[in-house]
């Protein structure tokens, strides 16, 4: 791939690829998917033509070429009652902390306050690195293999609607969480994360 002028240009080429391939993977209407097949054809011939991107070769496009972990983000946050804020996922009921995967060209700080608008309606300040785990099929049961980056932060604005994969927002005292956890997480890993950021410690696991 050559170098870039117009980079600008180019991350949004490369931001509508990365949509078409997200909807390819998970969408199931089929009027959708067509939608998303046609922009991943032509965001391929724009970045062919203008970054002379060689799809036939290997590269970051192809998740193949050399498996790397995914890169996740979560946030812990805290209330004046030192009881945690929790995001309960409509896909299976269970509540987590809010996060989701870094998306490309986002760096760690973007990624976790835009999940955090997202999911929980949060305007947040990022305070620190609270911890950074490793996940997978044989390190806490993950099918995908990933990094997941915990930060602590408070609320700078009183909570908004939150987003349409999410059914419930609350704070929750450590001692008192919420019986269903959500899948994507185990309960003794959530309640580690989160006395991690309480007392104020970067864990690297």
């Amino acid at each position: 791939m050559k170098k870039v002028k117009n980079y600008s240009f180019y991350e949004f080429i490369m931001k509508v690829h990365s949509i078409s391939k997200i909807g390819l993977t998970y969408s199931k209407d089929p009027y959708a998917l067509e939608n998303y097949i046609e922009l991943s054809e032509l965001s391929s011939k724009m970045l062919k033509s203008f970054a002379k991107v060689d799809f036939k070769r290997p590269q970051y496009f192809s998740k193949d070429l050399y498996p790397t972990p995914n890169v996740s983000v979560r946030m812990v946050i805290f209330d004046d009652l030192n009881r945690v804020l929790l995001v309960k996922e409509k896909v299976d009921g269970g509540y987590t902390l809010p996060g989701g995967w870094a998306d490309l060209f986002e760096s760690p700080m973007e990624a976790i306050r835009k999940e955090c608008m997202q999911e929980a309606g949060a305007t947040v300040n990022v305070e620190k690195l609270s911890g950074v785990y490793h996940y997978d099929f044989l390190h806490r049961g993950s099918e995908q293999s990933q990094y997941v980056l915990v930060f602590k932060g408070h609320l700078t604005k009183p909570l908004k609607p939150w987003g349409h994969e999410i059914t419930d927002v609350g704070f929750f005292p450590l001692t008192q969480l919420p019986k269903s956890i959500s899948f994507k997480i185990e309960r003794k890993d959530l309640v580690k994360m989160i006395k991690d950021a309480m007392q104020e410690v970067t864990a690297f696991e």
